[in-house]
């Protein structure tokens, strides 16, 4: 008589490529909202000011960073918020359609780094009543689990 544990193993064993499809369709979906969003009106204005709040309270030997972001976004905030709206859908499609799938993950892995790193400031800044890390780095351990 097989133990509830092993059978339930084996279902997700037999299982397993018709969950990640499941998953990753799901994923593409939610990055597909995502870069659809990009292209609402005041958008690209915000940007900067993201970049900007994501670096308060940051320590200083990260203030290059976002030095560097927020003047680079600020020259042409358009541009930027545009051109990640693109990869955004791009990646959305290449998830729905199962399009060149380790390209994709691949460069979801190094798009989700650089949300993390930027907009979100690694999470930060951490203190007493921080509670996560952002999702940035969430989405990238998905498109990793993917692959």
């Amino acid at each position: 008589m097989k133990s509830l544990q092993a059978s339930m193993d084996n279902w997700f064993v037999r299982h397993v490529g018709g969950l990640k499809t499941a998953i990753r369709v799901v994923f593409g979906i939610v990055w597909g909202i995502d870069g659809a969003l990009k292209f609402q009106p005041g958008v690209a204005q915000s940007l900067s000011g993201m970049i900007s709040d994501a670096a308060q309270g940051q320590p200083d030997w990260l203030a290059p960073w976002f030095n560097f972001w927020s003047q680079a976004v600020s020259a042409n905030p358009a541009f930027f918020t545009t051109t990640i709206g693109l990869f955004e859908l791009a990646l959305a499609f290449a998830l729905l359609a199962g399009f060149l799938r380790k390209i994709a993950y691949t460069g979801g892995i190094l798009l989700s780094l650089v949300i993390w790193s930027v907009p979100e400031g690694f999470g930060g800044p951490y203190g007493p009543s921080s509670t996560d890390i952002g999702t940035g780095i969430i989405y990238a351990f998905v498109f990793l689990l993917l692959m």
